[in-house]
């Protein structure tokens, strides 16, 4: 990766003319104080802080002005209507108890167009802004829009690790790359040495981090490389009764399922092992890399959950770090997620190949 580009400071530009820090804070503040300072010194940090690329962070001027108290929560996904199975539902609990917990009023943005897309610069301005900061979610980003808020030092934490070339960002997320490591190994503790991991094909941050996880597994469980598979899924219907039996012929007795927001690729499994006439877990086991919402299973599937509301109520907290730290630093912070025991994971059937 990239080195990041870390923001000039006022004490960067302190160290350069040899100054106070609190001279250049008089200065870069713009208002009536700032005419206490000896004319030709201010023209010297204007032009300091030109120079580095300074720019006065949007948070320390709320500090100075006032604060409105309001936090925004920008989805760059639908999210209307939720119910308690709703992949975004505790997300979207956890961030309003919390606003309110610090005595915050809460903002959700919805800038969906009649197209359906979204933009935070729908019109030309970051509409962001009649909140002191933001809360951003969403799996389907716009980075160009995310580099730009970095850009502009407009405070936002985002759930979920996400990554822009050449900037960093705050976050909150859960540790996918743990969390699919622990349960590499607990399949192995089982015996299962052949394995299948069914990863998204979008190879987002969390795709990535979940296959960062599998291959660690597999190092630490000393399993070859040449005894695991990796489907990308596209199309739920990419994953067939035929193709399953031809995976367990070659040897396979364990899945490892990287779901989306939705259950359509838990639901393209279970179809192609009931195709296949492949129970679950006697002929192959099953562990899904999260907890999706499941709208057509009645399995108790094996798996890990996120810790969702806590990511919200997290990135609440950092977000209000964030709005008292004039230097803007980013945050991040990584959660632990919770093994689910669940009915679809056992030994390998004895006589069958591992």
């Amino acid at each position: 990766m990239a080195a990041q580009r870390r923001r000039p400071t006022q004490v960067d530009i302190a160290r350069r003319l040899g100054i106070s820090q609190a001279t250049v804070s008089l200065v870069v503040s713009g208002g009536p104080a700032s005419f206490q300072v000896a004319p030709h010194t201010r023209q010297a940090v204007l032009e300091a802080a030109a120079d580095l690329g300074y720019t006065v962070n949007a948070a320390a001027r709320s500090l100075k002005g006032g604060r409105n108290r309001l936090l925004g929560l920008y989805t760059f996904e639908p999210v209307f209507p939720v119910g308690q199975r709703d992949f975004y539902f505790p997300f979207l609990l956890g961030v309003e108890e919390a606003t309110a917990e610090y005595g915050y009023d809460l903002l959700l943005f919805s800038s969906a167009s009649s197209r359906g897309d979204r933009s935070i610069y729908a019109g030309g301005a970051n509409r962001l802004k009649v909140a002191d900061g933001c809360v951003l979610l969403g799996r389907h980003i716009d980075r160009n829009e995310l580099a730009e808020l970095v850009r502009e030092d407009f405070p936002f934490v985002f759930i979920g690790r996400r990554e822009v070339p050449g900037e960093e960002l705050s976050y909150v997320a859960p540790d996918n790359v743990g969390a699919t490591r622990d349960t590499v190994r607990s399949l192995a503790g089982l015996g299962h040495r052949r394995l299948a991991y069914l990863k998204m094909a979008d190879d987002q941050e969390p795709t990535r981090d979940r296959a960062a996880g599998f291959r660690q597994g597999i190092a630490d469980a000393g399993i070859g490389e040449d005894q695991v598979l990796v489907h990308a899924m596209g199309e739920p219907a990419a994953v067939t009764g035929e193709l399953l039996q031809e995976w367990l012929a070659g040897g396979i007795t364990a899945l490892l399922v990287e779901p989306s927001e939705d259950d359509a690729a838990v639901a393209a499994v279970e179809r192609a092992a009931a195709e296949a006439g492949i129970r679950v877990p006697e002929d192959c086991s099953v562990v899904l890399l999260g907890d999706p919402p499941l709208s057509e299973s009645t399995r108790d599937w094996t798996r890990y959950t996120p810790p969702r509301e806590q990511m919200a109520r997290e990135a609440v907290r950092l977000l209000l770090e964030l709005l008292d730290d004039e230097e803007g630093r980013p945050r991040h912070l990584l959660l632990g997620c919770r093994p689910i025991a669940g009915e679809t994971v056992a030994a390998p059937r004895a006589g069958r190949p591992s």
